[in-house]
């Protein structure tokens, strides 16, 4: 199908007209929306789109911002929107995209990702979780770490080792896991904060279907770098407002307390200020360019970026605050569906930043990506890309 932007914008005032926002039930509101090919139009036909280039879906929002059309709660589901969502349309098979593509965009099905393990380090590809298949389903023996919304997830992306024969980029599989499975045990993690977003996940003969496998046996992690790419861009590049994000705040303390005021912090609150819009501005030059593609490692940066802005910015807020910036009313155990940077204080600002060079990949893994991928030099030694896994120390 071909629309231009005119074809595409009366599409969605057809779609208005017959499903009017004020008076249609939001669940049949989003249903109705994905099944009309206007949840994300760069999907193929009958999986939510329309096959069209992926700029083109700012026109549909924005006529479905102007009814005040509801959304489908893009943060509470933003690993299987950013994550899982593109590597199930990138390897999936027909059955697998219909099955889960729907329920994830309504959020119907809260999905995570069972990455990173604590013997790994940062170095996933060492990931030490086993699936060994049995007729048509593969056993899983593991333990996954710092998973976000586990607690709440239907399913789980999983990478597991298959192959221990192979290097260890080799002979990782790419799976989908059924968090209900008896077999699957979700323990919260407390972090600074108080909260526990985070989990760490169990995996005690957990039976996986083979037809939950994504791309062919062996080549997981080819999969997963379609996942971590997306991932990357969906952290560091999200789309923001002119001082929006942990900016926002910071601007509007200086503004509404001049007591508060310093040359000093001028200076530096002026320097973050340039820093955040150029950030911002690459951010919308890197989505222009996923148009016409895939995202690359140009992400990596984006969200190496990010997390270095957001440390910096809660920094310089408490020392505007001074004393007041100390306090943190909500240090509490909750296990919170969403992380909400911008309508907390300063306090809890400061303190979960810090987690942002890590989640996502850590800003030392990036920086090597970057240096190597976008810049072009040389990578560093890898003694042990060529041995077996088995026979890796660790």
């Amino acid at each position: 199908m071909t629309l231009d932007d005119s074809q595409l914008q009366g599409r969605t005032r057809e779609f208005l007209a017959a499903h009017p926002p004020a008076s249609t039930p939001r669940a049949d509101f989003l249903a109705a929306r994905f099944d009309a090919g206007l949840a994300w139009v760069h999907y193929p036909e009958g999986l939510g789109g329309l096959g069209l280039p992926r700029a083109q879906q700012a026109v549909v929002d924005a006529e479905l911002e102007a009814a005040g059309a509801p959304d489908n709660d893009p943060r509470r589901i933003g690993i299987g929107l950013g994550m899982a969502a593109p590597t199930v349309l990138a390897y999936g098979t027909e059955e697998q995209k219909r099955r889960w593509l729907r329920p994830l965009w309504l959020g119907e099905e809260v999905w995570c990702q069972l990455f990173s393990e604590p013997g790994a380090g940062s170095d996933l590809a060492a990931l030490g979780t086993r699936a060994v298949r049995d007729g048509d389903t593969w056993v899983v023996n593991g333990q996954k770490v710092w998973t976000s919304n586990a607690h709440n997830a239907r399913w789980a992306i999983l990478i597991a080792r298959t192959d221990p024969d192979q290097p260890k980029h080799r002979g990782i599989t790419y799976f989908v896991c059924d968090m209900t499975d008896p077999g699957v045990e979700v323990r919260p993690l407390r972090q600074i904060t108080g909260e526990a977003e985070f989990n760490e996940v169990f995996l005690s003969d957990v039976r996986i279907p083979d037809a939950h496998r994504l791309g062919e046996v062996g080549e997981g992690w080819r999969v997963a770098q379609t996942t971590l790419m997306n991932e990357r861009v969906a952290i560091g590049g999200m789309r923001l407002p002119r001082e929006g994000g942990m900016i926002g705040p910071v601007v509007t303390a200086w503004r509404e307390r001049p007591e508060l005021r310093t040359h000093d912090l001028h200076q530096e609150l002026l320097k973050l200020w340039v820093e955040t819009e150029v950030a911002r501005l690459t951010g919308e030059r890197l989505r222009q360019q996923l148009v016409a593609g895939h995202p690359g490692p140009e992400g990596s940066g984006m969200k190496l970026g990010f997390a270095r802005l957001n440390q910096r910015v809660s920094g310089l807020e408490l020392e505007l605050l001074g004393e007041d910036g100390l306090l943190y009313e909500d240090w509490t155990m909750t296990r919170p569906d969403i992380v909400d940077f911008t309508g907390r204080d300063a306090g809890y600002r400061y303190l979960r930043a810090k987690g942002n060079s890590i989640e996502g990949g850590t800003s030392e893994v990036l920086l090597n990506i970057v240096a190597e991928r976008v810049l072009g030099l040389p990578s560093e030694p890898r003694t042990d890309k060529d041995v077996a896994w088995k026979d890796l120390s660790r």
